[in-house]
């Protein structure tokens, strides 16, 4: 590893646990920029299934409920 990303690496160990996500995010970005066309797909998709579940089309789980049932369905016994 170089000087300059030693120091970078130090600098990042003085952050608050949020300012860290907040520096991998942007980070992120700089390595896979955002793909505007799949945003908007996504967000679209978002605002159909919430009109969905506020139209009564679909049902929500609880979530503690739903993890619970995948831990016992997947994880190891």
């Amino acid at each position: 590893m170089n000087i300059q990303i030693e120091a970078m690496v130090e600098q990042a160990k003085a952050l608050t646990a949020e300012e860290r996500v907040t520096l991998l995010d942007a980070l992120n970005e700089l390595i896979n920029p955002p793909d505007a066309a799949w945003q908007e797909a996504w967000a679209k998709e978002c605002e159909d299934r919430l009109a969905a579940y506020e139209q009564g089309r679909i049902e929500a789980e609880d979530f503690d409920v739903v993890m619970e049932r995948l831990r016992k369905e997947y994880l190891p016994k």
